[in-house]
């Protein structure tokens, strides 16, 4: 994809070494400061260096958002970025039909954007699993803890390989003992 950008704003430019480093990170980003770059872009890279996904193999990199909107939004910063290495990623979410997003995660998705209670719902359902998830990422953790959401994203993270990497990403600090992933 061909983008304008000439160089990393301030985000990327210190979230891509600690990305690609393997390494758990905590990020402090305001909307538009490049946050979603800076955890995707090194997911791919994440991503490339793992073997294949075979059908009914859960996604290799999660991504929790506390809303659809962010989801979508993030959703489609992947689509552009990942279809040029056919990296394929798919966004559930509630308040929209879930067939569509069960045939996603079934045909074996790389990046899986969920918000916590319809990636829960899938779960419990039977209709994906977390077992080769090794990169996750929780965007705007703050707003996912003030919305309620701790006791799904506790649910989730269990479900998840203890050697994963975890990104943390958040609008303003958040107690990180708070939610230790």
């Amino acid at each position: 994809m061909q983008q304008n950008f000439k160089e990393p704003t301030a985000i990327p430019a210190q979230g891509f070494p600690l990305a690609l480093s393997g390494r758990g990170m905590v990020g402090i980003a305001q909307t538009g400061s490049g946050k979603t770059l800076s955890y995707l872009l090194p997911a791919i890279v994440h991503i490339n260096h793992q073997p294949y996904l075979e059908r009914g193999d859960g996604p290799i990199c999660l991504v929790l958002a506390p809303t659809r909107e962010l989801a979508q939004q993030v959703q489609q910063v992947a689509y552009d970025y990942g279809k040029s290495s056919r990296i394929k990623s798919t966004c559930v979410y509630g308040g929209a039909p879930k067939g569509p997003q069960i045939r996603d995660l079934e045909r074996a998705v790389e990046i899986c954007i969920a918000t916590p209670g319809r990636l829960i719902d899938f779960l419990e359902a039977g209709k994906t699993n977390l077992r080769r998830c090794t990169y996750l990422v929780l965007d705007e953790a703050n707003r996912m803890l003030h919305m309620g959401f701790e006791p799904q994203m506790r649910k989730i993270v269990d479900q998840i390989r203890p050697n994963r990497q975890t990104l943390m990403w958040s609008a303003r600090e958040v107690d990180i003992k708070y939610i230790q992933v």
